[in-house]
């Protein structure tokens, strides 16, 4: 392995050959003057790549931290009204369901700008920041215009919500394209980590700061100014971003990747990727889910908003440190499928256990076990969407990563709606909190929600086996064992004349 400044680097003339293949006089053997041509075109193809390197760039990291604040702010936005459910309600003078809509319709919004989003992508990760920043500032002020108008008007704050909900997956489904362009094999687990994970990072603040800002329904319109605000200046930055890095990172990322259309093919007829899709919607569903639900899943037992936004803070927070750690290993170890393997029984068994959790009335149930689905579910994300980029190369990154979010972001508005009508009785919060809130006794009280996480529970179990069969040969399913990617970066350092030519080339490059 070679090192040169800041980054790796690495001869063209290996991925050159690779890609062009041998000559056709080599394949004939025996022609002289093929031999002689084709010396020739190797002095000539020497002259033309021996000085270019691959390397990273210190400045990759602006656009990494642009992701990351995009991404913290879209979910301030998303659960702006979940964890004060109640207050919101009272002051805009609705029911709670037509609350947990302005939930549901961002994430439908999602759905729906797949199409665009994965040209954009495919065009760069910088346009697809300058969309996010545009709707996202465009729509956080059409909300704050309808809290304003009229005392509160649902209509506009809708609208707004919906704008902002346009601008989530260009954020959210970016971080694997901008990881392959601008990082390594070593790091590129890290890069989508942090760029993905600030969005539940960023609903972990929303769930502990919004019941601060909005102590009683006259607050509203402050909270959502506040969130309007942060908003302006998280958007700012990212017309100044770099488009791409001068030279590319790694082998892989110099290679050109298959066109789109060839590349939902490879995904379509990729056994691997379905195995990977299923239990990640599901997974994403329910946790988005239980994110814009946890008020109203917590409330009948006695338990207070506060109490329901630490323990939805927990439940990221946990995850958060979590990922922090298995990232870096799994960026080195790069044993994505023993990862996937070990992690999706522990978020299956999180979601079985969380069906009796609130009946306990206390706080270590609900808390310990929210800390153990972050965990899971936080660690699981990054390297499940690295391990599809590598069982589908050379397609392009970010077709698999927008249809498993679109995917998981559909799962959630399906839920929500099928869990608000599993919900035991039409107890409205609104009553309820003139009366105390939780003062149901037994273990379905009143506007209990227990049918509902036992079919966020049956589902999440149904999924588990799917991902533990990748890579069984016998199955038939061996293809998950597949490094593409990496298989190509691998090799590269492995290539001691690379090394050796780079060696003499540059004084100062070190070898490990």
């Amino acid at each position: 392995m070679t090192r040169i400044n800041e980054g790796r680097v690495h001869s063209h003339e290996h991925v050159h050959a690779h890609t062009h293949g041998p000559s056709s006089a080599q394949e004939q053997g025996g022609d002289s003057e093929g031999h002689a041509e084709h010396r020739e075109h190797g002095r000539r193809h020497h002259r033309s790549y021996s000085h270019t390197h691959f390397r990273v760039y210190k400045r990759r990291w602006f656009g990494l931290v642009q992701l990351v604040l995009l991404n913290i702010v879209l979910s301030f936005n998303w659960l702006t009204f979940s964890p004060v459910s109640t207050t919101s309600a009272v002051y805009f003078g609705v029911s709670e369901t037509a609350i947990n809509w302005l939930s549901t319709g961002f994430m439908f919004a999602f759905v729906v700008m797949v199409p665009f989003v994965i040209w954009t992508l495919n065009r760069g990760p910088k346009e697809a920041i300058l969309w996010s920043s545009v709707l996202m500032f465009v729509g956080s002020w059409i909300r704050y215009a309808g809290t304003r108008a009229s005392g509160g008007t649902y209509g506009p704050l809708m609208f707004g919500q919906i704008v902002v909900g346009l601008a989530q997956p260009f954020a959210l489904a970016a971080p694997t394209r901008y990881s392959d362009l601008w990082f390594t094999e070593s790091g590129r687990v890290s890069a989508t980590a942090v760029a993905s994970l600030a969005n539940p990072f960023g609903a972990a603040l929303a769930q502990l700061v919004v019941p601060f800002w909005a102590t009683k329904a006259s607050e509203v319109p402050n909270m959502v100014l506040y969130v309007a605000v942060i908003t302006t200046i998280a958007t700012v930055p990212g017309f100044f971003i770099p488009a791409k890095p001068p030279t590319p990172p790694s082998a892989s990322s110099h290679l050109p990747k298959i066109n789109l259309q060839e590349s939902v093919y490879k995904l379509a007829n990729s056994s691997s990727f379905w195995l990977i899709l299923a239990p990640f919607v599901i997974y994403v569903g329910s946790f988005n889910a239980f994110s814009s639900l946890i008020n109203q899943i917590l409330y009948p037992y006695g338990y207070s908003e506060s109490e329901a936004g630490i323990c939805g803070a927990l439940l990221i927070v946990v995850g958060l440190v979590t990922a922090a750690i298995t990232s870096p290993i799994l960026d080195r170890s790069h044993a994505y499928l023993l990862g996937i393997k070990l992690l999706v029984p522990v978020i299956g068994i999180s979601y079985l256990a969380l069906v009796w959790a609130p009946q306990t009335r206390t706080l270590a149930a609900p808390y310990t076990i929210a800390a153990l689905l972050g965990a899971g579910s936080f660690s699981l994300v990054p390297i499940t969407l690295e391990y599809l980029v590598e069982v589908t190369f050379p397609a392009s990154p970010e077709v698999g990563s927008t249809i498993c979010w679109a995917g998981g972001q559909l799962v959630a508005c399906i839920y929500i709606i099928v869990m608000n009508a599993l919900k035991d009785g039409s107890v409205d919060l609104m009553e309820v909190s003139k009366e105390g809130r939780g003062t149901g006794t037994g273990d379905r009280p009143p506007g209990n929600m227990f049918k509902a996480l036992v079919f966020q529970a049956v589902i999440g179990l149904a999924v588990l086996p799917l991902p533990l069969c990748m890579g069984v040969e016998w199955l038939g399913l061996g293809e998950g064992k597949v490094k593409g990617r990496l298989r190509l970066d691998e090799h590269r350092e492995r290539d001691g004349g690379v090394a050796e030519g780079i060696a003499e080339e540059n004084p100062n490059a070190r070898r490990e």
